[in-house]
């Protein structure tokens, strides 16, 4: 039996495997919401036009809320041989109401019915992975001005490098948010564009409103070109750019925590709420949440190369290949969702062990640097020559197994005769990090007026302090 939607070309119905493998339902009913919404602007534009009668578009716009409401409490049978959720919603419309329900298709066609569908999807998922981040930033720059004199080491090539604070560290990931989330926001520009109306590539003969459409749609404009319309997937690989880049840093931070909750660095207890035990070792308390936010990124990232290798070699306008577009949206945004709900949980109720990390701030030699910047300010030594005595100096430190602020002052002064006292004021790490007052620097005067900016710019957005 032939598909009863659009099978009038065909005299058979579609083998097994081809049911199988045409069949998109069994995931892209997630997008009922969005179809209905764009059959009820769809249909009230007809109408508004004279299309359809004003009788037809109320049977309609009747019958598809009863649809929705039958889906909503789970009560709606969704059928494979009917393909997708386009087909589905309007076989179960015209049970419910009859001949109206064959007029709703009027100057539409699937594939600019899809692309909308999909594209109000996507900026819904938008709008909600901003509010997190926003959510994200704000415990982040709460925890930097709560840190912002706590000193820690900071790292290169994971080696101890100079003294920072907390705070500063914390703040470096509320930059990377901010950028995250405007990206998202420049993505949602760009996608904000309406392909409904395009029909199945060409346009319409009938006397339509595509202006109608968009505005009750919410979108800023109808698309300027039919045969782009139903063939542009750019704004959902734009979206999955900017998702496997915000996982990229949520992963990064997320590597950090585990990390620090290694008792050989002890900087960070995570709370139990987001950490597990072990089958067999009794004393284990193992954070997994941050190491599933480290492994989500993986499959993120997949979503965006599984979707850009879908396009790369299509012609316009639409082949059923994009169907394959909706699985890694409907996979990656929600775990990039549930990645920055992770994070934001486990800091909220993390412990930074400050003595640890002050501790671990003063090993390695991390004040050479400061050594070094105080024979070049005070003694007006070149920095290279000031670079190569320090070194020396540290070398005879390593030697004697002692930090570098208890090297004896004759022992520096034999590597250069006009070292001081003075030059120990600057050794200690908390010394240190009060120095670097250059703009953008881990001074804990300059983290606290910056974890202030962003929460003050963050004020008022969505999803702070919910």
């Amino acid at each position: 039996m032939s598909n009863k939607m659009w099978g009038g070309r065909f005299s058979a119905g579609p083998a097994a495997i081809m049911e199988e493998i045409n069949a998109s339902i069994d995931f892209d009913k997630k997008l009922y919401t969005q179809d209905i919404a764009g059959s009820k602007a769809h249909a009230a534009m007809l109408a508004q036009t004279g299309i359809i009668s004003a009788a037809d578009r109320a049977a309609i716009d009747h019958g598809l809320d009863q649809v929705k409401s039958e889906i909503d409490q789970g009560t709606f049978t969704f059928s494979r041989a009917l393909e997708d959720i386009h087909m589905n919603v309007e076989s179960r419309l015209a049970e419910l109401i009859g001949e109206p329900a064959k007029r709703l298709h009027t100057a539409r066609s699937r594939n600019d019915q899809v692309a909308t569908d999909v594209r109000l999807w996507v900026r819904d998922a938008v709008d909600d992975i901003e509010v997190q981040l926003t959510s994200y930033m704000e415990v982040l720059a709460k925890l930097a001005l709560e840190h912002a004199g706590s000193v820690m080491p900071g790292f290169t090539h994971l080696q101890t490098a100079q003294p920072v604070t907390l705070g500063h560290h914390l703040l470096a990931y509320v930059e990377m948010a901010g950028r995250d989330r405007s990206r998202f926001a420049d993505a949602r520009a760009r996608l904000n564009e309406s392909p409904l109306g395009a029909a199945a590539l060409a346009g319409t003969s009938f006397p339509i409103d595509r202006q109608m459409t968009a505005k009750a749609l919410g979108f800023t404009r109808p698309m300027r070109n039919s045969l782009d319309a139903v063939s542009d997937r750019d704004y959902a690989i734009e979206v999955l750019a900017a998702a496997a880049i915000a996982a990229l840093h949520l992963s990064r931070f997320a590597e950090e925590m585990v990390i620090w909750t290694t008792p050989f660095f002890g900087f960070l207890t995570m709370s139990d709420s987001y950490s597990s035990g072990s089958s067999i070792m009794p004393q284990k308390k193992n954070p997994d949440a941050a190491e599933l936010v480290r492994g989500k990124t993986g499959r993120i990232n997949g979503a965006l190369i599984a979707l850009l290798t879908v396009m790369k070699g299509l012609p316009l306008t639409y082949g059923k290949d994009m169907q394959e577009d909706k699985e890694p949206l409907f996979d990656a945004l929600p775990s990039l969702s549930l990645c920055i709900a992770a994070m934001t949980g486990m800091l909220s109720e993390a412990t930074f062990n400050e003595a640890a990390m002050k501790k671990a701030a003063g090993a390695g030699y991390s004040t050479a640097t400061d050594l070094a910047d105080w024979l070049v300010r005070t003694l007006g030594l070149p920095f290279r020559e000031a670079h190569h005595v320090t070194g020396r100096i540290v070398a005879r430190a390593v030697a004697a197994g002692v930090p570098l602020h208890r090297v004896p002052l004759a022992a520096m002064q034999a590597e250069h005769g006009a070292i001081t006292a003075d030059v120990l004021a600057v050794l200690s790490p908390s010394a240190s990090v009060r120095s670097r007052v250059s703009e953008g620097g881990t001074a804990p005067a300059n983290v606290r007026r910056a974890a202030r900016r962003w929460l003050k710019s963050l004020a008022g957005s969505p999803g702070v302090g919910k």
